[in-house]
């Protein structure tokens, strides 16, 4: 009976250890043939600090569109303190306040657009105006079961959900890789996403590519949950439960 009794304990704890492949490994569906959007431009949203800079073959009469150097019209910084550089806020409205073009509308614009924009009112001012737009405030952050959670900046405005969580030192064990929340905001307005990266249906999702200020939360598995919570009582139950067990060893000797 002793021995039944270790043997089908022993087959619970290897049993309870197994853990299917497909929880851990990401784009297992091997035969899936994928595309990703690769045309990927960031839309601009209230809040977004732009660097606009304003080339044309007469330096001299493109100089008043730029903004001097160390001089802005804002200036935001982060709890470090540290300033951000110069450049352009768009407001509540959606504007920014550029010199002598006034204000000009740019929300839900790609960078590519509002180029574009700008540069078709700089023609009655310039020759062959070229405009470069930048987001400097472009940032992501990944929060939960990761190794190294934080918020990151992306200078190049191009960042993927797996870029993302590289830059975080990827998940911890205990990260449910099929439950991957994105949290985006649009102009005040939240919007949730799950994605999962065990599917290469992750490739075909709008929210492959991440957009500023995007969330990323990576919720813990039931194991870690558990351990969390586990409190005096628990470990009053384990050590109850291990006294019954050498004692029923002890009986069916």
């Amino acid at each position: 009976m002793k021995k039944n009794f270790i043997t089908i304990l022993l087959l619970i704890i290897i049993l309870q250890s197994c853990a299917s492949p497909k929880k851990y490994i990401y784009f297992n569906q091997s035969s899936l043939k994928t595309e990703s959007n690769n045309n990927f431009n960031p839309i601009l949203k209230t809040g977004d600090l732009l660097m606009i800079n304003i080339y044309s073959s007469n330096i001299e009469t493109s100089e008043p569109f730029n903004l001097p150097v160390g001089n802005a019209n804002v200036r935001a910084g982060y709890s470090n303190g540290i300033a951000a550089n110069s450049g352009y806020l768009i407001n509540q409205d959606g504007d920014i306040d550029f010199p002598l073009l006034g204000k000009i509308n740019l929300i839900n614009m790609s960078t590519i657009e509002a180029s574009e924009l700008i540069k078709n009112k700089l023609i009655a001012y310039l020759s062959d105006p070229i405009v470069n737009i930048q987001i400097q405030n472009f940032k992501i952050t990944v929060l939960g079961e990761v190794r190294s959670p934080g918020t990151f900046q992306v200078p190049n405005e191009r960042i993927t959900i797996i870029e993302a969580i590289g830059l975080a030192g990827d998940l911890t064990i205990n990260g449910v890789r099929n439950n991957i929340t994105i949290v985006r905001d649009f102009n005040g307005v939240k919007k949730e996403i799950i994605l999962d990266l065990t599917s290469k249906e992750l490739f075909n999702s709008e929210f492959y590519y991440l957009s500023q200020n995007d969330i990323i939360y990576v919720s813990p598995n039931q194991a870690k949950i558990n351990s969390s919570t586990m409190s005096s009582s628990y470990g009053m139950f384990i050590s109850i439960a291990s006294l019954l067990i050498t004692t029923i060893n002890v009986l069916t000797k």
